[in-house]
């Protein structure tokens, strides 16, 4: 579904360089692995958005995967331009649950190696997020998981345009976190964004606009470690 408005041209309302990092240390492989196996006591900033589609509510999962470089990081895709939900947005690979998935991870997984390449057996799971439920009406569960450095990916282009890697630490600090708002047809939308500048295939600079329901799981990330 197309967006009404350009998110990149709104203005930045604050940013919540008032909140801490976290600490490297606490993002290496072995904290990441040690912060899912004994989960703290949490709740999600962010739950939902507002409904602007009148449809009945579709689960999907996706692969929120954290690179096993140092430091880690997370990769992302860019969204085609003709896809009809969220086109041209930076997401996590994934998609709708299928009959035949056995969970929201089975999906997570299903959906990486169709859009990506990823194999299930790359991908070592950490564990699930509290579920994000977008404008769209989809219900999404985040899987967290551990990717190996080494993979070869094999983009899908009629779903992916990029493909990116981003450092946890930049996402994991909110001074990089900004806030937005824009009232459409009277309802106020808010919403974070987390602009990189990264590279294309080729090494030119690229900026990636990382806003919405992706920033929105980030953030909720970020909680979860902070906790």
């Amino acid at each position: 579904m197309a967006l009404s408005f350009n998110p990149q041209e709104l203005p930045v309302l604050g940013v919540d360089d008032h909140l801490p990092p976290i600490e490297d240390v606490h993002l290496s492989v072995a904290a990441l692995r040690e912060r899912f196996l004994a989960p703290p006591i949490w709740s999600p900033e962010i739950k939902s958005e507002r409904r602007f589609v009148d449809r009945e509510p579709v689960h999907a999962s996706v692969l929120v995967p954290l690179i096993q470089r140092s430091p880690v990081t997370v990769l992302l895709t860019q969204r085609t331009d003709h896809l009809t939900n969220h086109p041209g947005q930076i997401s996590f690979p994934g998609g709708r649950a299928e009959p035949e998935d056995a969970d929201a991870a089975a999906t997570a997984l299903r959906e990486a190696h169709e859009e990506i390449g990823v194999e299930a057996s790359q991908v070592e799971v950490l564990g699930a997020m509290p579920t994000y439920t977008t404008g769209t009406g989809f219900i999404v569960t985040p899987i967290v998981g551990l990717v190996r450095p080494d993979i070869a990916l094999r983009i899908d282009p009629f779903e992916v345009a990029a493909v990116f890697e981003v450092p946890l630490t930049f996402l994991m600090d909110p001074a990089n976190h900004r806030r937005h708002a824009i009232e459409v047809a009277g309802v106020r939308r808010e919403f974070l964004s987390m602009p990189w500048q990264g590279a294309d295939e080729q090494g030119r600079a690229e900026r990636f606009f990382i806003w919405g329901a992706t920033a929105a799981m980030l953030r909720n990330l970020y909680r979860m470690l902070s906790a």
